[in-house]
């Protein structure tokens, strides 16, 4: 174990408090920090390479320039690197964390922080068995790059023991900050052509960014889905892939998928294909939003939209046209909703549609999205939708005009750079 406990001395704080913690992302950052101090175990959960292991260093940063935190008192692993190799099991995580505590003789809290913990067998013996230690005084931090993390018997096992937290790719705040842009609608397209994988920044030329938005797809399907799951179908996967992408926004089913794919002679079903859209989804790659019936205040199974964790999979791996910027757009008006922490449903009221019913504790906003307001039809259309709904929920009609809109009958036109969190 000495061996083991020499490999990783350079990644943890003990020896050089001075860690990479690259771009600060302060909206995360705060929000974990607010739950600091206690025994609840903090989650981090997203798409693989949208900076979740940043975000650790950051907390751990963070403890030991603000809160005073020995930094022999933390206890980093991260399954991605080389060093961590020989952790493959709970058992060995164990072994790791005794010699450390004996080797540094620490005896206080200790701050326990474990990268990508889905690659270490049973993990989830060592954190139940920790975060009950009522001994000694343990904080524990996990990610992960699959949703299911937490799931069945961990969940219940850990139930109100744990609080979680989704981890996205760069805002469009995020992405102008880094860059040094003024917010307004020519970074805005940028920023929709590029997406906000962090690592995308580093590269200037389209055909390295392609290659790197390929590699990592790869990654994704390879790793988290097709190892995770056995799949046996490898090509029928990124055929769904691809169709969930070149799809942004349309309304579609499982059967129609089947119906589609049977029409270009490839064989599948519905179940296969609500599984492997379902692997898909645990990923973090795709995002599902279902229907929403406004009158019955139900969630409606069947048809449903298909959204990217992150533009750049589309824009690179399958083409970025003008005739896709509505789409995009939606897609964005979608993630962005998600990062401001509300579930996102499709409205559905008679025979209307509202483009998003974002839901939050009590608050409930209404959001139609648009291209641009530059005809009659179109302007009566997405407001009027909106005020067919006689309640007092706030209502948004998002589009990307040069002219700033006044409210129309209590419905607010906004700019996509304006839809912010109003805390």
């Amino acid at each position: 174990m000495q061996a083991v406990f020499d490999k990783i001395k350079k990644y943890n704080t003990w020896e050089n408090p001075n860690l990479n913690t690259g771009f600060e992302r302060k909206s995360y950052l705060n929000k974990v920090s607010k739950f600091i101090g206690n025994k609840l175990i903090k989650v981090l959960i997203g798409q693989r390479r949208v900076g979740k292991s940043y975000i650790l260093r950051q907390i751990i940063s963070y403890l030991i320039s603000q809160k005073g935190v020995n930094p022999k008192y933390i206890f980093y692993v991260n399954k991605e690197y080389i060093g961590f190799d020989d952790i493959k099991s709970a058992a060995d995580l164990e072994n790791l964390f005794t010699f450390y505590q004996n080797e540094l003789n620490v005896s206080g809290k200790i701050y326990i922080f474990l990268d990508e913990v889905q690659n270490i067998e049973n993990w989830e013996t060592f954190v139940n068995s920790y975060s009950q230690d009522f001994t000694n005084d343990y904080e524990i931090f996990i990610t992960g790059s699959n949703s299911n993390l937490l799931s069945g018997e961990l969940a219940t096992l850990l139930s109100g023991r744990y609080t979680e937290f989704e981890i996205f790719s760069f805002s469009l705040f995020e992405f102008a900050e880094y860059k040094s842009l003024q917010i307004n609608k020519e970074s805005f397209l940028k920023y929709i052509q590029m997406g906000g994988l962090p690592e995308m920044f580093n590269f200037s030329d389209e055909e390295i960014q392609r290659h790197y938005i390929e590699s990592l797809k790869d990654t994704i399907i390879l790793r988290d889905i097709i190892e995770r799951n056995k799949i046996k179908d490898v090509t029928l996967l990124e055929d769904i892939f691809k169709f969930s992408a070149v799809n942004i926004g349309n309304l579609t089913s499982f059967s129609n998928i089947v119906k589609y794919f049977k029409s270009m002679q490839k064989k599948t079903n519905y179940e296969t294909i609500s599984s492997y859209i379902n692997y898909l989804k645990n990923a973090f790659i795709v995002h599902e939003a279902e229907r929403y019936n406004l009158r019955g205040k139900q969630v409606l199974g069947g048809v449903r939209k298909y959204y990217l964790n992150d533009l750049a999979f589309k824009n690179y791996l399958f083409g970025y046209y003008p005739s896709d910027i509505g789409y995009n757009l939606e897609n964005y008006v979608y993630l962005q909703l998600r990062r401001m922490g509300y579930k996102v449903h499709i409205g559905v009221f008679g025979d209307k549609e509202i483009d998003f019913v974002a839901q939050k504790h009590q608050k409930t906003i209404y959001i139609q999205v648009a291209y641009l307001l530059n005809e009659p039809k179109t302007f009566e259309r997405e407001f009027g939708n909106l005020l067919l709904i006689k309640d007092n929920h706030e209502k948004i009609v998002v589009s990307l005009d040069d002219v700033k809109f006044s409210n129309y009958e209590g419905v607010k036109h906004l700019r996509p750079w304006e839809l912010v969190n109003p805390e």
